[in-house]
């Protein structure tokens, strides 16, 4: 009877919204993290979990995949949700769900017939200071504990950057030159207070409107700026780097990732590292990325929009940027099923309302977040902006292989 419901939710909700549905907030805590309160989460909710779970510094999207949390992790924690109202009435399903029992009509038969599931997912990371040098597996490593790879990208929006927070640079990758016996000298001091791995990489200041590639094996300090990053639907990785920003790393999150019967193995954690990928010499030209347009600029203009590709370098995913002019109604095509937020200004999504909050209480539902059915998107979304000064600005993420993904 459950399934039954919950069949008859998820096709009324994508008949409701004429292809495009509606998703709830999906908040994540992280006990290792600060907050950096750039996500417009009420000030008083950002530790509205209790103090163990730590402060709320996420906010994931069109997300079918769980938060690995340890063992405080609530249930169907990081799990978008699909909402559908009916006067009164409002009932959930989860979008994992819903892709489960609606399939290619809702993720497109492409993605579906390949993967059998929505293979992506994206958040908005907001920390207050950087994270540990750490990377993702590859699928290879991670199969060893059941999970798939990781590949991920940055972008940092400007209009969820008013401050840099506490350390606006991101180290990527190790130093030319550096030995693979220096790297595991430091992987073998985890314990003795600072290893010092990030003595051997380079920091990048990062810049709004910006964004950075992130294949799995590549080491990578994240800095403070609050990062919008579409990433393939996983959540392994492992912490290299011992102290960051005065915080002891507990040694635990050095093997996460690691099969049990090779905890304490130096040669494994070394194994997951990339090294011809980590001391590219040439990493600014291969990893960094900067928008580039979809079409003709003077073309886009001209129809009363702007739209361009902020993560791009990926198999696994892709995300746009897209801006509807002041007083400008515009139909937009896509080849492929997408998840986005809307990130500035108000107007009309197909049949939803959609509007910017300023400020989100824990467990308020928004009118910022959907996704987006291949159908629909093929057919064309019309988005109406009514103001007369405001853009709408949104940002769309694609799973692998976006077939309009060709620069």
């Amino acid at each position: 009877m459950e399934t039954t419901e919950k069949v008859s939710v998820a096709e009324k909700a994508l008949e409701q919204g004429k292809g495009i549905v509606r998703l709830a907030p999906t908040w994540v805590p992280r006990s290792f993290c600060v907050p950096g309160r750039r996500i417009k989460l009420h000030p008083d909710d950002y530790y509205v979990l209790g103090g163990e779970r730590g402060g709320i510094d996420e906010r994931w999207l069109a997300s079918t995949t769980p938060a690995k949390n340890g063992p405080l992790t609530g249930e169907n924690e990081g799990l978008s949700q699909i909402v559908f109202q009916d006067g009164d009435q409002e009932a959930r399903v989860l979008l994992k769900d819903a892709v489960d029992e609606l399939k290619g009509a809702l993720i497109g038969d492409r993605l579906w017939n390949e993967y059998q599931s929505w293979p992506m997912y994206s958040k908005f990371f907001d920390n207050m200071g950087p994270l540990p040098h750490h990377l993702h597996h590859n699928d290879e490593q991670a199969a060893l504990i059941g999970q798939l790879g990781k590949p991920e990208a940055y972008y940092f929006p400007p209009q969820l950057n008013n401050h840099g927070g506490d350390f606006p640079y991101t180290f990527i990758g190790i130093a030319p030159g550096t030995s693979k016996e220096t790297i595991k000298e430091c992987l073998q001091n985890f314990t003795k207070g600072d290893n010092k791995i990030t003595n051997y990489s380079m920091a990048y200041r990062l810049e709004p409107g910006t964004g950075w590639d992130v294949p799995p094996g590549l080491l990578h300090a994240p800095g403070s700026l609050c990062t919008y990053e579409p990433q393939k639907a996983s959540d392994v990785f492992a912490m290299y780097q011992s102290l960051v920003n005065e915080a002891i790393i507990p040694e635990e999150l050095l093997w996460n990732g690691t099969p049990k019967d090779r905890i304490g193995d130096y040669d494994q954690l070394m194994e997951a590292i990339d090294w011809d990928l980590n001391v590219d010499p040439e990493m600014m030209k291969n990893r960094f990325m900067a928008p580039k347009p979809v079409k003709d600029e003077a073309e886009m203009a001209a129809e009363g929009y702007r739209e361009v590709w902020v993560c791009y370098k990926s198999d696994a995913f892709s995300a746009k940027e897209l801006t509807v002019f002041p007083g400008q109604t515009v139909t937009i095509k896509d080849s492929a099923a997408y998840g986005l937020i809307v990130m500035q200004g108000h107007g009309k999504l197909g049949v939803w309302d959609i509007e910017t909050p300023a400020l989100i209480r824990y467990g308020q539902l928004t009118n910022d977040e959907f996704f987006v059915s291949e159908k629909a998107a093929v057919e064309g979304v019309t988005i109406v902006n009514p103001s007369t000064t405001d853009p709408i600005v949104i940002l769309k993420h694609f799973g692998p292989a976006n077939p309009d993904l060709v620069l």
